[in-house]
């Protein structure tokens, strides 16, 4: 059975920090570039609700469900996203990566790729999970199209599951990635970060 516990992870210029308060308005700073909180699928918080943000996550924590982190860009200093394990089941050796987001500037680079490259290879290779699930709101195709090219396998879709900040209640498309499964999708998160380096 695995036990989930907080570390910093690091490479190719970005570093995951365990969540704390101090990250408070560095996450609203990252959430200003692009107005994320305005797609109505995302869990990006709005203006002046980032304390409550964090406060979910510090819960979830504590009740042993999730793990979060701030992303720090290295070069910059600054934050410029975040994103956690959740629905962590440690008796099936099994977590989840979501909560993911990303300022503006840096969507389409390196970044998420890092990002999971450094939650794969610590979940699979640190924690000894058998098994990493994602999910997404079904009209999130942006995410759908990242998760798949990470080399995930579609589950399938949770109809009606999940409350989204409008009110309205979305479908979940879930995804899983198998310790069996991850030298192949290591592999390709790999060649797909040299390919960045050589843009």
């Amino acid at each position: 059975m695995i036990t989930v516990r907080p570390a910093t992870l690091e490479a190719n210029g970005i570093r995951l920090e365990p969540l704390s308060s101090e990250h408070h308005d560095g996450l609203e700073a990252a959430a200003a570039d692009g107005k994320l909180w305005e797609l109505w699928y995302t869990s990006v918080p709005a203006p002046g609700e980032t304390r409550a943000y964090l406060e979910t996550a510090f819960k979830g924590q504590k009740n042993g469900d999730m793990l979060p982190w701030a992303v720090r860009d290295l070069k910059s200093g600054q934050i410029v996203g975040s994103t956690r394990y959740h629905d962590i089941i440690a008796a099936a050796d099994r977590v989840e990566i979501g909560w993911t987001w990303y300022a503006k500037r840096c969507q389409r680079s390196h970044v998420n790729t890092t990002c999971k490259l450094l939650l794969l290879s610590y979940g699979f290779e640190q924690l000894n999970c058998k098994v990493i699930g994602l999910r997404t709101d079904n009209f999130n195709f942006t995410s759908q199209r990242a998760i798949e090219a990470l080399g995930a396998k579609k589950d399938g879709v949770l109809r009606n599951h999940w409350p989204r900040r409008d009110g309205s209640i979305r479908d979940t498309v879930m995804y899983s990635i198998l310790v069996s499964e991850w030298p192949d999708v290591k592999h390709h998160l790999e060649r797909r970060l040299k390919k960045h380096e050589t843009n």
